[in-house]
């Protein structure tokens, strides 16, 4: 009996959720008094540091190269036989989703996604209709699989003290798909993991104009996200289109600009537990849903309150 945890490190080293997740089993490990396994898979830069984050065991299949979700959820449900795992716990990201499934149908398990609530003995909670309900689901099976909300639950030190990785016994399946080329956006945090956010839409008129909204970001060390409109006509990428048909974020400060609060955009950022509204429109909708709100001119407001933040952080 034990409650295993995948450990994403797709890009090579831990992930912010993954040590969310890491959090989540530990605490569900700590409530029925048994262990917590931690299984990574490919190269996982930090696997050492995860015994503070109250881990009892890190498992590693470094055999393996590229992402592919069949492959890795026959080695996951190897693992998580061998290890006697009641639960399997993964982030609610793309891989962890694409794989969650697939094991679940393996282990004969119940599976429910983007948990909200630590497991309690057969029950969890999610949010339903963009964080306006709650379900209570109750997993009757005897192995359960839970994929958690990003942002919900903090990964927290309980240790110092470091595990080493010890090599997983697992048969590597041969895979089925050919990854000839993989291209992803460095040097930022992903919208899903991100704290701290600044989007805009199309109140700032052009892509031209963008640059205001990235030194604000910079400053705050934040990332940048735009609404529907604007990466429909390619102000920019797609990856940063938040909202009910985007990526859904809730991160501890979500600043927007220029953005009237369509309901669809307002379903994907309404579990944000700041907004931030910028907007000359003192009717945009965007207001009714904001914790602080500033009518006014984007393109006045925005560089003085760049202006005012690094003053602050030049004084403090």
């Amino acid at each position: 009996m034990s409650v295993l945890v995948f450990t994403e490190s797709l890009t090579g080293k831990i992930k912010k959720s993954a040590l969310e997740a890491i959090s989540y089993g530990y605490q569900v490990a700590q409530q029925q008094g048994t262990s917590c396994i931690a299984l990574t898979i490919g190269q996982a830069e930090g696997a050492d540091d995860l015994g503070k984050y109250g881990v009892d065991k890190v498992l590693q299949v470094s055999q393996v190269n590229g992402f592919d979700s069949q492959v890795y959820a026959n080695i996951i449900s190897q693992v998580a036989q061998q290890v006697g795992a009641t639960l399997v716990v993964f982030s609610h990201s793309s891989s962890g989703k694409s794989i969650a499934g697939r094991v679940a149908v393996r282990l004969d398990a119940g599976l429910v996604s983007a948990a909200t609530t630590l497991l309690n003995g057969d029950t969890v909670n999610k949010n339903l209709f963009s964080g306006k309900g709650i379900a209570t689901y109750s997993i009757s099976t005897a192995v359960k699989i839970v994929t958690i909300s990003a942002n919900t639950f903090p990964p927290k030190e309980v240790s110092g003290n470091s595990v080493a990785p010890e090599a997983a016994s697992a048969n590597i399946p041969t895979a089925k798909i050919r990854v000839k080329e993989t291209t992803t956006v460095e040097g930022i945090v992903p919208l899903p993991e991100a704290d701290l956010v600044v989007s805009a839409g199309r109140g700032m008129k052009g892509p031209e104009n963008w640059g205001m909204v990235e030194d604000l970001a910079a400053i705050l060390g934040a990332t940048t996200a735009c609404s529907r409109p604007v990466a429909d006509i390619h102000w920019r990428p797609h990856h940063e289109h938040v909202g009910q048909t985007g990526v859904a974020i809730k991160p501890t400060l979500y600043i927007a600009i220029g953005i009237s609060g369509a309901i669809q955009h307002l379903a994907g950022v309404n579990q944000s537990k700041t907004i931030v509204v910028i907007n000359k429109d003192p009717e945009a909708p965007f207001f009714k849903a904001a914790d602080y709100g500033i009518v006014g001119d984007l393109f006045d407001v925005v560089p003085k309150l760049t202006a005012a933040i690094k003053s602050f952080k030049a004084n403090n």
